[in-house]
């Protein structure tokens, strides 16, 4: 019952920040410098400087995975200063704490926008975080950069969305399931929406490709008690598991699979929020051999991620691992540089116009702009976890996919958006 309360608590906070947000717009005045529409956001471009967000949980469930997205656009942001700034301006970061809560998101969102004029946010993680954000910066009309990878079915013509859409992540990493040979899967993950509409469309996959659905179990955000569901894993006899639970709840999840007697070899767990940070974290001891889906690794071969890793490092320690949510981030700072740069303005408007077709050669490999979706073309990657905690590919796409966020290539996700 307390759950149920604090539940309705939290939703009802969430309706305020954003009614808040809708009623204040009209009072909204501008910054000097440039302006934009009346009803949108203001840019301050008044002095040497031009500010960005950086929005990301430094406490709570989530900092386990944000604090390392943070210290990704903070290093890009040193580099473009470095090379002399966007439109002869240095960047200025504006670090909010998004506290692993959606409200605290939303109201972050609307001050940096309003109070402290961004050009852009970079930042989130969950989608219920992206979720909540969202009206507040197309109320704005202000520009989120979102780094992560998500359950696809959403496109905002203010999110530019850096991190893999489903059929850049998921789509393969049950793809490289059936051709191991695995027919049947177990479905695990965190109570919020990224888990559930992932694993709606697993379902929809499973059916459409000979494979079965065994199980399917939601844990609370945060939660570190997993031995019923593992005992439920265990029991059913899935050829694997697909785990999209997110934070600190992998680390008991993982130390209880091990506990239970499984294993890589006899049930694999492919994850789709585990990258090297968290298997730092998490322990290698516990996931040795599992897999993994994403678009980058810091193995991922190339000159581009060998300069990223060793300026990541020689900032943050030598013992600092890189990752997908990081990098995407990273990337995600120096592809706007790029849309303003050919826009030739900070203007939210402009820059959405220019950044069709807009490229950078990434850590990740060669990344394009969809100016269509927001999104962009990214290489998927199914990589397994070895004994030094780094993570090694074993199968790629061979090249960038297209993004496709709403699955409209693909005839069994009819019906699911």
């Amino acid at each position: 019952m307390l759950a149920g309360h604090a539940r309705r608590r939290r939703t009802a906070g969430a309706l305020a920040v954003l009614l808040t947000a809708t009623l204040a717009l009209a009072g909204c005045g501008s910054k000097t410098g440039q302006n934009t529409a009346a009803a949108g956001a203001s840019v301050d471009t008044s002095g040497d400087t031009v500010k960005v967000g950086l929005l990301n949980s430094l406490s709570g469930t989530m900092a386990i995975s944000e604090v390392t997205v943070r210290d990704a656009i903070l290093l890009a942001v040193e580099e473009i200063n470095a090379a002399g700034g966007v439109l002869g301006k240095k960047i200025e970061p504006i670090g909010e704490d998004g506290a692993s809560d959606w409200p605290t998101f939303a109201e972050k969102a609307e001050k940096l926008i309003k109070e402290n004029g961004v050009a852009a946010v970079f930042g989130c993680w969950t989608s219920a975080s992206r979720k909540a954000v969202k009206p507040v910066f197309e109320a704005n009309k202000s520009l989120l950069f979102y780094p992560v990878q998500y359950e696809g079915l959403e496109q905002s013509p203010y999110i530019f969305y850096t991190g893999a859409t489903t059929n850049q992540q998921i789509v393969p990493g049950l793809d490289y399931l059936k051709s191991q040979g695995k027919t049947s899967v177990y479905l695990v993950g965190s109570d919020y929406v990224f888990p559930r509409t992932a694993n709606k469309i697993i379902k929809a996959y499973a059916q459409a490709n000979g494979m079965t659905v065994l199980g399917e179990d939601y844990a609370p955000l945060g939660s570190t008690e997993f031995g019923t569901i593992v005992n439920k894993v265990k029991a059913a006899k899935a050829a694997a598991v697909f785990n999209t639970l997110n934070g600190d709840s992998n680390v008991a999840f993982f130390k209880e699979y091990k506990s239970a007697g499984l294993t890589a070899a006899s049930t694999p767990v492919v994850s789709v929020s585990i990258a090297e940070e968290e298997v730092k974290s998490i322990g290698t001891q516990y996931l040795a051999d599992q897999l993994t889906a994403w678009n980058y690794y810091q193995t991922t071969p190339g000159a581009a991620n060998e300069k990223f890793v060793a300026a990541y490092k020689a900032k943050y320690g030598a013992d600092k691992p890189t990752s997908d949510p990081m990098e995407a981030a990273y990337v995600s700072v120096h592809l706007w540089k790029a849309m303003v740069e050919k826009a030739g303005s900070f203007d939210v408007e402009k820059v959405k116009a220019a950044a069709d077709g807009v490229t950078y050669e990434a850590p990740e490999g060669l990344v394009t702009v969809d100016g269509a979706t927001q999104h962009i073309h990214k290489t998927a990657r199914i990589g397994k976890v070895d004994a030094s905690g780094l993570i090694t590919e074993v199968w790629n796409s061979g090249g960038p996919l297209k993004p496709d966020p709403y699955l409209k290539g693909y005839p069994w996700a009819t019906g699911l958006s």
